[in-house]
């Protein structure tokens, strides 16, 4: 199943580490930040893990909930975090979904057989919370994900939903924005009163008034 930006993101029930859980369900009314690694006691997923538990209070900050998957079972999980926490000096928290049918990874199309018939790739999927697919990133298996950029996109994505803006290339927060085309100029003077600059008719920049 090919699933595009804007889709509904399917929902599903599984056994994870910290338990059932119905996907919609447990996103609730904040983001999810869903993820799959391609197996348990590998080098480049567990510094993804652990990674992902370090930055524990910089996605509670910004409302998004991490749950990660593989096609491990519930029990090989519990094993590895004890590793995870180990090696890479954290507690990781945050459920695993076991997907050990692969029903999950190709509903979500994790499997690419020219990576592995049975062991997902580096999916990302960000979804909101009217349960849409905002973005999506792949990462080959041998590739660990950048999350940096991770935070920096999440962060891009609630902007432009709070004040109706694009970002530019290389955008992080606190730089300036992109006023859309779309946007009269009577109604960017409204929206923007501090003032912005128009560069082009169809590129106009401003620096954002946070609360």
């Amino acid at each position: 199943m090919s699933l595009r930006i804007g889709d509904i993101a399917p929902d599903f029930s599984a056994d994870t580490t910290n338990g059932p859980v119905s996907f919609h369900d447990w996103i609730g009314d904040e983001w999810a930040f869903f993820f799959s690694h391609p197996a348990d006691f590998t080098p480049v997923c567990t510094t993804e893990m652990g990674r992902t538990a370090q930055l524990s209070e910089q996605f509670a900050s910004r409302g998004v909930k991490p749950i990660g998957l593989s096609t491990d079972t519930v029990a090989e999980h519990m094993k590895w975090i004890a590793d995870v926490d180990d090696t890479q000096n954290t507690t990781l928290r945050f459920p695993i979904v076991a997907d050990p049918d692969l029903k999950i990874a190709k509903l979500y199309d994790m499997i690419h057989p020219s990576e592995s018939e049975t062991a997902a790739v580096r999916s990302v999927f960000i979804i909101d919370p009217t349960k849409k697919i905002r973005l999506t990133m792949t990462y080959p298996m041998s590739v660990g994900r950048n999350f940096d950029e991770i935070l920096r996109v999440i962060d891009a994505l609630q902007t432009c939903d709070k004040f109706k803006i694009s970002t530019p290339a290389d955008w992080v927060p606190g730089a300036e924005v992109i006023i859309p085309p779309s946007v009269t100029e009577e109604q960017a003077n409204a929206a923007f009163p501090q003032g912005y600059e128009t560069i082009r008719p169809y590129l106009r920049t401003v620096k954002l008034q946070q609360d």
